[in-house]
């Protein structure tokens, strides 16, 4: 079976996609500021892929060999999936003292690490997905956050089971909150519809922003 997803995005489509990931998560930044006391925080995503879900999982196992933490949401409208901000377990730690101001004891640290892992994927996710959605003018609606802990592949095999053809799109993140460097992923899972519509949507963006068609990058406005 081909593990390669059927509805791949042009070169023009995922760099447009990048830009709107990038503008999310600057945003997101921005959010995550004002939560830890206006205190430096920088977000990049150095790299955005779409890929299916065998190869997120064997990204992701290559990646990370001990266990994760990760946020996980719901996502629903025009565009329909899971998103999930996933660290190692060890860096999940490192965020909460970030947050925190690095001035609690490693016992407070773990009685408020649920809490504050939530709120900062709610934050982050939030905030990134629902830039990326206003500027492909639509909407999302995002369920409340949920931790969720263990290895790579079972974050990609959550009930209800997915779909054969669902495929990932996979960005590495990096953080550095309060000096400290954090590592990161994001994944949005997406069944084939979604895809599909998330192509047809950057299709009309870029046609918006450019005059050029996505199908035709070369014909002019």
């Amino acid at each position: 079976m081909n593990p390669h997803p059927p509805t791949v995005l042009t070169e023009l489509e995922l760099d447009a996609l990048t830009e709107l990931v990038n503008i999310g998560v600057s945003r997101a930044a921005a959010s995550l500021r004002e939560m830890v006391g206006r205190q430096e925080v920088i977000l990049s995503v150095p790299n955005v892929v779409v890929v299916s879900r065998t190869e997120a999982i064997a990204l992701l196992s290559k990646q990370e060999s001990n266990r994760l933490v990760a946020v996980h949401q719901v996502f629903e409208g025009d565009i329909t999936g899971r998103a999930l901000l996933i660290f190692p377990e060890t860096n999940s730690l490192e965020l909460v003292r970030a947050v925190t101001g690095g001035e609690l004891s490693l016992e407070d640290i773990l009685e408020l690490e649920q809490e504050a892992l939530a709120e900062t994927g709610n934050v982050i996710l939030n905030g990134c997905l629902a830039t990326i959605a206003n500027m492909l003018q639509r909407s999302l609606k995002m369920s409340l956050p949920e931790i969720l802990r263990g290895q790579g592949p079972e974050f990609f095999e959550l009930e209800p089971p997915p779909e054969a053809g669902d495929v990932v799109l996979f960005l590495y993140i990096n953080f550095a909150v309060h000096e400290r460097d954090i590592r990161g992923y994001i994944a949005m899972l997406m069944d084939m519809p979604s895809l599909s519509a998330l192509k047809h949507l950057l299709g009309e963006f870029i046609e918006r922003e450019t005059g050029q068609s996505a199908a035709h990058p070369d014909a002019t406005a």
